[in-house]
């Protein structure tokens, strides 16, 4: 997608011309080299980049492996996809700010890279803050780092974007030390 393109499609959806500045997300490329993943928590078929999906699918089994139960919600989206989001609640009269507030731009939204993943367990509701009481989310604060995935949204991120304690991102192999692994897991990195 050009970059005039992605500003008229911005236009379209009422996305404010300073939303990069103001938010400070990085432009996402969209993955062209997918692999299917299991099936989601809503029976579709799902895609992360290669690698994501085999740091993700080793970081379910162990998990698994401690009687963690980690669901996939979501991952891959297209930028078509992602403003289908945007207009569908428009449509339901919701305010743009507040859209933004809880969902990346098209073109900014880690879900383009093929590397972000939303996570779920059974007995909380699916991409609710509750999720951070479970102890599923507890899990992957002591050990999502190790394989690789970051927080994105911790509170109070400078992006803007509502605390989202289900959204994480494959940023590849991590160095670990006493602290490293604790902050890349909480903290993340803030990448929409």
């Amino acid at each position: 997608m050009t970059d005039k393109t992605l500003e008229a499609l911005h236009a379209r959806l009422g996305i404010p011309p300073d939303y990069a500045a103001r938010c400070s997300l990085p432009l996402q490329q969209e993955c062209r080299a997918l692999v299917p993943t299991e099936p989601d928590v809503f029976g579709r078929q799902p895609y992360l980049l290669r690698e994501a999906q085999e740091a993700w699918a080793g970081m379910r089994e162990a998990a698994a492996s401690e009687g963690v139960v980690l669901q996939l919600v979501s991952a891959f989206r297209s930028v078509e996809y992602q403003a289908g989001l945007f207009e569908r609640k428009l449509g339901r009269g919701e305010r743009i700010a507040d859209i933004l507030a809880v969902n990346a731009a098209p073109g900014y939204s880690e879900h383009h890279s093929g590397r972000a993943i939303d996570l779920g367990t059974p007995g909380f509701a699916h991409l609710e803050e509750e999720f951070e009481h479970s102890p599923a989310f507890a899990w992957l604060c002591a050990n999502a780092a190790a394989h690789g995935f970051r927080l994105s949204f911790p509170r109070g991120n400078p992006h803007g974007v509502l605390y989202e304690p289900w959204h994480w991102y494959y940023a590849g192999a991590v160095e670990t030390g006493p602290d490293t692994e604790e902050k890349t897991a909480r903290e993340g990195a803030g990448r929409a």
